[in-house]
């Protein structure tokens, strides 16, 4: 019997992915998910590579927005072409754990501001991580999926 696929943050696996060349292994979540057949992935690497300058959610008023800290540029069209490629070739993916506040990956973590850089919420959706909601796939942040 095959084994139901997971996508799950490339960094958690202990790559070293991470906007600053780190990575977030997270074991407890590895021993929680040893009934799936992970399948990783890192949209910011893929598109900018790492280590990179961070980037933050940004509220523009007519949709959430990745923008890069150092440059202001929108990096978002990269990102949700990755995500959407993803899950196309990965269409039996049937639950996604993200990063927890991340840009791209948090489910319902991500800081999100305004386009003066005013923090909003602390609540908002990562861009791949939207991805995954809108095609109905069971979505949770990797801190709250390990809570007992």
């Amino acid at each position: 019997m095959n084994k139901p696929k997971v996508a799950l943050s490339s960094c958690l696996m202990g790559n070293a992915c991470r906007y600053d060349g780190d990575h977030n292994l997270n074991e407890k979540l590895l021993e929680k998910l040893a009934d799936y057949e992970i399948v990783t992935f890192c949209p910011e690497d893929y598109c900018f590579g790492t280590p990179r300058p961070t980037m933050d959610l940004i509220d523009n008023g007519k949709r959430i927005e990745a923008v890069s800290n150092e440059s202001g540029k929108n990096l978002s069209e990269p990102i949700l072409e990755y995500a959407k490629d993803f899950f196309k070739q990965h269409s039996d993916i049937e639950l996604f754990v993200g990063k927890d506040r991340s840009p791209s990956c948090a489910v319902c973590s991500g800081k999100v501001y305004d386009k003066d850089k005013n923090l909003l919420h602390k609540k908002g959706t990562g861009l791949m991580a939207k991805v995954a909601l809108d095609l109905g796939i069971e979505c949770w942040d990797s801190e709250d999926y390990i809570k007992d």
